[in-house]
């Protein structure tokens, strides 16, 4: 396992002006760069008068160059992808071109444009078996601003699996759409629908894991300190989907990844193993948090009981004393801490209002960026 220091790292920005919560650009180009022991990350915006004007390079030449990586998943390569099912399905450079093109197209739209419509004529499937306001609406409002049409299949809609089967499903939707989403409870379900589907298919959660939010975390990570690579980002609270999705992350692109969780309550060991078994990032899985936030670019929470869970709530509150991130822990995790949470929140209960509304939360930055994560994706699986 590769381990590396924050301290050799080094940020240098030159001539700016660039507000990374309202993702403005103005003046000249942005330019950030960080220094690792033999390399740097980059990243460079123009200022989005024209289209295609509009451009960003991320680019990283580091020393914490990844052992030989599988070039395939199920013999197809990876940057060729159908499907958008696991961030690890991908190699880094497939990465961070999409959150290259999260970047620009946001600015894009940020900008005002209104003739980027690239999904013109084109529409999309959203399944969803377990619902949600920010997904729905991040993804109906993203393909939307990109020329397409959504439409929402709720809970009572299609019963997939029970009224009728997946793959029967996948093919059916298939013939009628361009693109499918699914929100779904368990992992197979996603499995099964990318299998029998013939159009991309978009993981937008399972039980397992929830690639999409970790890429709009991602996304803003690099709009407030500039990078991901070399950061420490210290997870509290329940080893859940979201912390599958962080250490999958961490098996394809160099951080440091803590998870702090109760004792019983740890990720899958099998996700644990992969993302330290690939020697890319530094991965700790403890159970003092207190420890785990020391010198933290980023303290992330979410909610103790997850949807399906909440007749363990009252439970899990008595295990999880201790893990609250509160003024402070973040004071612990030092001045220049991020906070971050996937949202809904339990305000009072993982975290308390005071940090969520702090100068140095970053909470809602963050759901906005589901949107421009989301349409990098899809714009990448349609090949466009």
């Amino acid at each position: 396992m590769a381990a590396f220091s924050s301290s050799s790292c080094s940020l240098r920005s030159d001539t700016a002006s660039f507000s990374s919560s309202s993702s403005s650009f103005t003046g000249q180009i942005l330019r950030q760069s960080v220094q690792f022991p033999g390399g740097f990350l980059g990243i460079s915006v123009p200022p989005p008068a024209r289209f295609p004007a509009l451009q960003l390079r991320i680019s990283c030449q580091s020393s914490f160059s990844a052992p030989s990586v599988q070039s395939s998943v199920n013999g197809k390569a990876k940057a060729e992808l159908k499907d958008f099912l696991h961030i690890s399905d991908f190699d880094k450079a497939t990465i961070l071109k999409i959150l290259d093109r999260a970047v620009e197209v946001k600015a894009l739209l940020k900008s005002g444009e209104k003739t980027f419509l690239p999904c013109k004529g084109k529409t999309m499937a959203m399944i969803f078996a377990k619902p949600s306001m920010r997904t729905r609406v991040s993804f109906e409002t993203g393909f939307f601003l990109l020329g397409g049409h959504a439409l929402y299949l709720g809970p009572d809609d299609i019963q997939m699996g029970k009224r009728e089967e997946t793959r029967d499903v996948a093919r059916v939707l298939s013939g009628y759409n361009d693109i499918i989403m699914a929100r779904v409870f368990a992992h197979q379900d996603i499995l099964d629908l990318a299998k029998y589907a013939t159009v991309p298919v978009i993981n937008g959660l399972t039980d397992y894991n929830h690639p999409c939010q970790i890429m709009a975390d991602a996304l803003t990570i690099i709009e407030h300190i500039g990078q991901l690579e070399g950061t420490k980002v210290v997870y509290v609270g329940d080893g859940n989907n979201i912390v599958h999705s962080w250490l999958l992350m961490a098996s394809v692109v160099p951080f440091h990844f803590v998870c702090a969780c109760p004792k019983g309550f740890e990720p899958d060991q099998k996700t644990v193993e992969k993302a330290q078994s690939a020697g890319i990032s530094k991965i700790e899985i403890t159970s003092d948090p207190k420890e785990a936030v020391r010198g933290a670019d980023v303290v992330y929470s979410d909610v103790w009981a997850s949807m399906g869970q909440k007749e363990e709530a009252a439970y899990r509150r008595q295990v999880f004393k201790g893990f609250q991130v509160d003024e402070a822990l973040m004071k612990l995790a030092g001045p220049k801490a991020y906070f971050m949470h996937c949202l809904p929140a339990e305000r009072g209960v993982e975290v308390t209002d005071g940090v969520i509304e702090a100068p140095n939360s970053i909470v809602f930055p963050q759901a906005e960026n589901r949107m421009h994560a989301q349409n990098a994706i899809m714009l990448h699986l349609l090949g466009l």
